[in-house]
């Protein structure tokens, strides 16, 4: 290495200095660095460039005996000598420089000023020893030789750096990690190499070393520019971010603002652009948009609404239903909330939510009749999101719709009212939202009632099971006139949101049906159940021993009904204490019978009710007259029941009553509560039977479905059971990725004949035929059912051994069943 670089160091000498050049004049041209900290590194460069620019001529004219030479040798040799220490302070200066900038020190350490004298005082040593021979001498043939006090003038670039090192390593945290490093190579590589060239004379490693290091400090300076302009644009971008989202939220808040001052006309309608928005977002991200579309539709969700500012208060606060001038009121909304929000031109998509969110997909809405595509995208989202909170929310003139409710109407809606993709989407959010919370959850009852007159107050419904739920409270008497009758009973119905109605349109709306009231002595007003059995278990109030079985009450649910249940109280026969008492229910049901033991301070009575079928929800709901409830108290055990603990006082309903062919007949009284044997499926099959929604059957998916599956014993839950499909055949799929990829197709045909005529034939019994095509791992399912075509390919992601068909629903009978 070391007889290269002798041979070869004159050039290595020449581009070097060639380099430094190039530095100091890119250092010139620079305009991140400030002005004083670029004129430093211009003169570190320079003094590099000349120190080996001198030593290079020093070797040139080493040997020369000319008269030129002789004095181009002595000079440079001085000027090496003077630049050496000459370095040594414009790395001194570079240091003050960054300590003062970048780390705010004031004043400066002492030790650089020390370094600053001594480097002056061993320029002054250089000039001496020019005319002294103190460092060196020359021959007669003009060479260069090494004087007896040759070392002194490696004292100060040693020592100088080291204490200039005590410094940087002392303040560390001030410099950035590349200028440290920087530093570090500065002093400690020239050091290294005079060490060496100590010993190695001849070359000059050290002057080519500090040339080296001089070209690696700017390269380091330069990098640390770029991360410095990169930091400063970093945060650049995180104030304009942090502008923009300032900005956001000054638009969100306003938003918000304008619409809750909007909202304030009618406090039915508070909260529900919110909500709007929410949906319409969350449907923007279900349909795979970029999440500035998602706040696109979050904000025209928000704001679809505002045209109601110029609706009159009178149709805003009609608390009945609306009249015809009423809806053409209410038409005008979208056509003013158009040109309200038109003015915000930097955010057009406003207009568009709220000018078209209110077109039907199939062209029936307003106020331009558009339809399909044509209605704007951004509309058709914000459309089912507001129809959704709609439907869920209290009106003045109604109650709230249950989600269920609400599903139905976007499975029928889809491609007529709304874009079939966002209410496809919009079922799948009510699905994973219903999943997660308990159509039954008992916490919500209400734990007090204070009862005036008959059925003012009635607790939300307890659900009532196979297992035994035990429900108990305390009751009182409330101030009451002489006479008055006072006493808790007990209400058993079914109905959508668990809840007493009596208003006609609130009964439709909610599929309520009441059975019968119930107090604790054992008086029953049956209106709807088929038997009532009630027997004294201990106790009596009055000495009166009810031992009867009610088999016909009043079938009427209409409004009048009520006032003739109340008309019906024997309050005569009727005694209950005046202080607080403690009432005990114990309910559980088996098919369609319930069974109550009711614990009172008269004694213990039990009822047996017979029901239509075992298809019909059952809840629970507490109420009383002129009494005050308290501590009301729900426990739901693990104890379940069977026909040995509830007696049957009524002849089983059956709807599966029916010819039976290759499979027995099911009744499937709840959702995929009964189900087919598990039928292989190898190649071609066909699945034809007859089918026939229950009584209750309320929506369109209370159908038969068909699952597709398999397990190691090919029993539906069985070993190893996993799911394919589940195809209901009013045309949905539930699956999952887990264990296959499903393409399905629905279509709507000619024939189809609207959903509540599909409803309706469905009551009355229909045939239906499904066939199956099976090829290694894919299986191709098909079917037509009163219009209704479905196509489903099924591809399973695993290997089973076999696969299995069977076939189940909701709340419908299957007979007949034959397989071809």
């Amino acid at each position: 290495m070391f007889e290269f670089i002798r041979e070869n160091q004159l050039n290595i000498m020449l581009v070097l200095c060639g380099s430094c050049g190039i530095l100091a004049l890119l250092l010139l041209i620079t305009r991140f660095l400030s002005k004083r900290r670029k004129w430093i590194l211009i003169l570190m460069e320079l003094t590099a460039m000349f120190l080996l620019w001198f030593d290079r001529l020093a070797y040139i004219y080493a040997g020369d005996i000319s008269h030129k030479a002789y004095y181009m040798v002595r000079f440079s040799n001085l000027m090496v000598f003077i630049l050496t220490p000459t370095i040594v302070v414009g790395f001194n200066l570079f240091i003050c420089d960054y300590l003062s900038a970048e780390g705010k020190l004031s004043p400066l350490p002492r030790r650089l000023i020390i370094v600053n004298i001594m480097s002056v005082m061993a320029m002054l040593m250089a000039i001496i020893s020019a005319f002294t021979g103190l460092y060196y001498t020359f021959d007669h043939n003009n060479l260069y030789q090494r004087g007896d006090w040759f070392f002194i003038s490696y004292i100060i670039p040693l020592i100088g750096p080291i204490i200039q090192y005590t410094v940087i390593r002392k303040y560390k945290k001030q410099f950035s990690r590349l200028i440290y490093v920087s530093m570090v190579i500065y002093i400690f590589v020239p050091i290294t190499f005079a060490l060496i060239q100590f010993f190695a004379y001849g070359i000059s490693i050290v002057n080519m070393a500090m040339v080296l290091v001089s070209i690696s400090l700017y390269i380091f300076t330069y990098l640390d520019i770029n991360n410095t302009v990169e930091h400063a644009h970093q945060i650049e971008i995180q104030d304009m971010q942090g502008e923009k989202r300032r900005m956001e939220r000054l638009f969100d808040q306003t938003a918000k603002a304008f619409v809750s001052a909007v909202e304030q006309k009618d406090d039915f309608t508070k909260g529900h652009a919110v909500r709007v928005a929410e949906y319409s977002q969350k449907l923007a991200k279900l349909a795979g948009k970029s999440e500035e579309d998602c706040k696109k539709a979050y904000y025209a969700g928000l704001l679809h609404d505002v045209g109601l500012i110029g609706i009159p208060d009178s149709v805003i606060k009609n608390g009945a239903d609306p009249t015809q001038l009423d809806f053409e009121a209410i038409r005008q909304k979208p056509v003013l909330g158009k040109e309200i929000l038109s003015n915000i031109t930097e955010y057009p998509y406003l207009s568009l939510g709220a000018g078209y969110s209110h077109e039907r997909y199939n062209g029936t809405g307003y106020p331009e009749g558009r339809k399909g595509a044509d209605i704007p995208e951004i509309a058709r989202v914000v459309a089912v999101a507001d129809a959704y909170v709609t439907m869920t929310s209290k009106k003045r003139y109604r109650d709230a719709r249950p989600d269920f409710v609400a599903r139905e109407a976007f499975v029928k809606g889809a491609g007529a009212e709304f874009d079939p993709l966002y209410a496809g989407l919009m079922v799948g959010i009510i699905d994973e939202e219903t999943s997660r919370k308990s159509h039954d959850d008992i916490s919500l009852v209400e734990k007090k009632l204070i009862c005036g007159e008959y059925r003012d107050k009635v607790s939300l419904g307890i659900p009532v099971g196979s297992a035994i739920t035990n429900i108990s409270f305390d009751s009182s008497e409330d101030i009451v006139t002489e006479g008055q009758f006072t006493a808790p009973s007990i209400i058993i119905f079914d109905s959508f949101d668990r809840r007493i109605h009596k208003d006609a349109k609130a009964i439709e709306a909610y599929k309520y049906q009441e059975f019968c009231e119930v107090w604790f002595d054992g008086h029953v007003v049956n209106t709807a159940a088929r038997k009532v059995s009630v027997s004294v278990v201990d106790g009596s109030s009055d000495g009166k021993l009810v031992k009867e079985v009610q088999e016909k009450g009043i079938h009427d649910t209409s409004a009048a009904v009520y006032k003739k249940i109340a008309s019906r109280h024997d309050t005569s026969a009727i005694g209950y204490e005046k202080n607080a008492s403690r009432y005990e229910i114990a309910a559980a049901r088996y098919e369609d019978h319930i069974k109550l033991n009711m614990k009172s301070p008269g004694g213990t009575r039990e009822i047996v009710i017979a029901f239509r079928d075992g298809a019909t929800s059952l809840y629970i709901g507490i109420t009383g007259e002129h009494c005050k409830i308290s501590d009301i108290a729900i426990e739901q055990t693990d104890e379940i029941v069977d026909a040995s603990y509830i007696p049957r006082i009524a002849d089983e309903v059956s709807y599966i009553d029916h010819y039976e062919s290759d499979i027995k007949n099911i009744q499937i009284n709840q959702t995929c509560s009964a189900y087919t044997e598990g039928i292989e499926l190898d190649r071609e099959m066909k699945l034809i039977f007859h089918s026939v929604s229950l009584p209750v059957a309320s929506f369109i998916w209370h159908c038969p479905y068909v699952v597709i599956y398999s397990s190691g014993d090919g029993r539906i839950k069985g070993e190893d059971y996993h799911e394919y499909a589940l195809i209901k055949l009013n045309g949905e799929i539930e699956c999952t990725s887990d264990y296959s990829d499903n393409n399905f197709i629905m279509k709507k045909k000619d024939t189809f004949p609207g959903w509540d005529t599909w409803k309706e034939k469905n009551k009355q019994g229909v045939e239906s035929t499904v066939s199956f095509q099976k090829k290694g791992n894919r299986i191709i399912t098909k079917t037509e059912n009163m219009g209704i075509y479905i196509e489903c390919t099924t591809n399973i992601k695993d290997n089973p051994s076999k696969v299995y068909v069977a076939l189940t629903g909701d709340r419908c009978a299957l007979t007949d069943i034959r397989i071809r």
